[in-house]
């Protein structure tokens, strides 16, 4: 078993993420070098409970001083009741501030115990065992934590940095393709914002990585923390290099907003927001034509994508202007003047928006072809 261990800096304090095949053997071994709780308290969903659970409480080694807290860990159910939910939930099982909460799944399970562990208490301690691969390599890192509302994606949460992170290739095992093509969408995220060498691989090896052979997973989960770690260790509160980590995402989260967080998982938005960031940086003369081809032929290779809705783009504005970037409503973007580097542009033209939201889905008609034969 070869594991690398990787570390973040954060305002608590640094934190070890954990990474690579056989990670969750060590896990008991981590948390109790964490220092001693008294009980730990899973935070976890149904789905994955049933299939990673008794590898998760093996890897633990768990006495009978812990509980498991489960809820539906779709995007609809990132929200306040679920917040309330897992919070009433330990405060029946008697957790207390000297306990220990382990968040095991995806973004969501993620997002959620994660606020629950900054505001339980005011704060216990957070333990990350993220079982999907957007998870692995992006959301668990970075302290980055919080629920939905009516009104956009994240409005309510709070930075709250992990104590550990263990991340095992081996918990995406029973990982469906499609949640594992939209984690890599993420993947491609930090290639284009970070490392051009990467992006450059990404392309040689896609065809092993969509049949999750070991050898490929095994160098580019790592490698993707690193680009992670390196950009939240700099910027942990998003002032400024943090948000190059949002490349594509404005125009995600007006996706998942508008269509009310049930037609797109996060990485399928995401991929439409990263072909849209594109042609918004060719249209602002700032990224290369190559390069928009080169970012939408690999977005291409993770699969079909659900259809861009038919929604009206004074809407999707709308959602836009609702997102955290903004700045009294002026529109804000992530863009990359060339693969490899990208930040942050202000007051970009809402004519050249509109042209955006106009011709990205005529233009990536393939991306949607079949997506009814993939479900």
């Amino acid at each position: 078993m070869k594991t690398r261990r990787i570390r973040v800096q954060s305002s608590a304090g640094p934190y070890s993420v954990v990474a690579g095949a056989g990670a969750i053997g060590y896990a008991a071994r981590e948390i109790a070098a964490l220092g001693r709780f008294s009980s730990v308290h899973i935070v976890s969903s149904p789905k994955v409970w049933r299939a990673v659970g008794k590898d998760v409480q093996r890897g633990l080694r768990l006495s009978n001083r812990n509980a498991v807290h489960l809820f539906n860990d779709v995007e609809s159910a990132k929200h306040l009741g679920s917040v309330e939910h897992i919070a009433r939930s330990l405060c029946r099982a008697g957790a207390d501030r000297k306990s220990l909460i382990i968040a095991v799944g995806g973004g969501v399970v993620g997002d959620v115990a994660g606020f629950v562990a900054a505001s339980y208490l005011r704060g216990v301690a957070l333990v990350h065992m993220p079982t999907t691969l957007v998870a692995q390599v992006d959301s668990s890192i970075g302290g980055k934590t919080g629920v939905n509302l009516p009104e956009g994606k994240n409005l309510v949460g709070a930075f709250y940095p992990p104590r550990l992170v263990i991340a095992d290739p081996e918990l995406l095992r029973t990982l469906p393709d499609r949640e594992f093509r939209g984690g890599l969408a993420e993947v491609i995220k930090h290639a284009v914002i970070a490392d051009a060498s990467k992006f450059a691989l990404l392309e040689k090896d896609m065809d092993k990585i969509l049949l999750r052979d070991r050898d490929a997973l095994r160098s580019l989960i790592p490698r993707n923390i690193q680009i992670k770690a390196r950009v939240v260790s700099r910027d942990e509160r998003e002032s400024g290099l943090r948000e190059i980590l949002n490349f594509g995402h404005t125009f995600a989260h007006a996706l998942e907003s508008v269509t009310h967080y049930r037609r797109y998982q996060h990485g399928e938005a995401v991929a439409w927001g990263m072909m849209a960031a594109a042609f918004l940086g060719h249209e602002l003369r700032l990224t290369p034509a190559d390069d928009v081809s080169r970012i939408i032929s690999l977005v291409h290779r993770l699969g079909p994508l659900p259809p861009w809705p038919n929604i009206s783009n004074s809407a999707l504005l709308n959602a836009m202007r609702s997102d955290k970037k903004s700045r009294s409503g002026i529109l804000r973007f992530v863009l990359s003047p060339r693969i490899g580097h990208a930040r942050t542009y202000d007051k970009v033209p809402v004519r050249a928006v509109e042209r955006v939201l106009h011709f990205t889905p005529r233009l990536i008609t393939a991306a949607s072809d079949g997506h009814g034969k993939s479900q």
